[in-house]
């Protein structure tokens, strides 16, 4: 019996699971392309397109290393040994993509409906890759906060550094995710009487 196009995408999504050890082989530009155009398809109020996102190469990976310490200690971080920790993180993966959230005023798509709208982007970036064979993980922390980063990556201070995007192949295969109870989280409302 074949598996029918709805069954894979469920699988895709089910398996999707943020991968810590990342080696090479990174996607291609063709293969980041199609994952692209899956991100720039989530819903979007008014297609404000909010989300952009910006390429690490590897080549560059030190060089980024270098501006997210830098970013830390405009955060008043001091210790050195957690500069030097942040200034490795990009070895963690062949490619790095940031998700970038650019905030507009607009009278009907409050800033939250476009904060949604990147989130929805990023995740579809994560299943185009994981379909294509991918694994990723999907990180912040405090240093997405800087002005120093932010002006580095051509923000303003009140926009969004959504996330740091690791990609690369899973180098060991790690457990399934366990099935969720659904009903823990979802319930049917009803009117008061």
């Amino acid at each position: 019996m074949t598996e029918s196009v709805v069954d894979i995408v469920h699988q895709n999504i089910h398996q999707r699971q943020s991968i810590g050890s990342l080696v090479a082989p990174a996607p291609t530009a063709e293969q980041l392309e199609y994952a692209f155009q899956a991100a720039l398809t989530a819903p979007d109020h008014h297609r404000l397109k909010p989300t952009s996102f910006v390429v690490v190469p590897d080549e560059q990976r030190e060089a980024f290393g270098l501006l997210l310490s830098q970013a830390l200690i405009d955060l008043g971080e001091t210790e050195t040994a957690q500069i030097e920790r942040v200034k490795n993180h990009p070895f963690r993966a062949p490619l790095l993509v940031l998700a970038l959230t650019r905030l507009q005023d607009h009278p009907k798509v409050p800033h939250f409906e476009q904060i949604l709208s990147s989130g929805a982007a990023i995740q579809n970036f994560l299943l185009s890759l994981q379909a294509q064979g991918f694994s990723t993980m999907w990180r912040s922390g405090v240093v997405v906060e800087s002005t120093l980063f932010k002006q580095a990556l051509g923000i303003s201070k009140d926009d969004l550094i959504s996330g740091i995007i690791y990609i690369g192949t899973a180098a060991k295969t790690i457990a399934s995710r366990a099935d969720i109870q659904t009903s823990n989280y979802v319930s049917y409302w009803h009117p008061n009487n």
